[in-house]
């Protein structure tokens, strides 16, 4: 119940954001290859943030 009102971290959106990108990507692969590819593309940058952050977050 009080989890309710938690906001997320940064870490967490971008997880969430990553997630959602991959499922969009895996469900365009079956009828447009090119908009999943591009998909995985910016899957992969949001990837990337979430790496920085991770060894950001492990540096303090």
């Amino acid at each position: 119940m009080f989890n309710l009102f938690k906001k997320k971290s940064e870490l967490e959106k971008l997880q969430e954001k990553y997630e959602k990108l991959l499922k969009e990507s895996y469900e365009l692969s079956h009828t447009n290859r090119e908009a999943s590819d591009l998909k995985r593309v910016e899957a992969e940058a949001v990837g990337d943030q979430i790496d920085l952050l991770k060894k950001k977050q492990q540096g303090q």
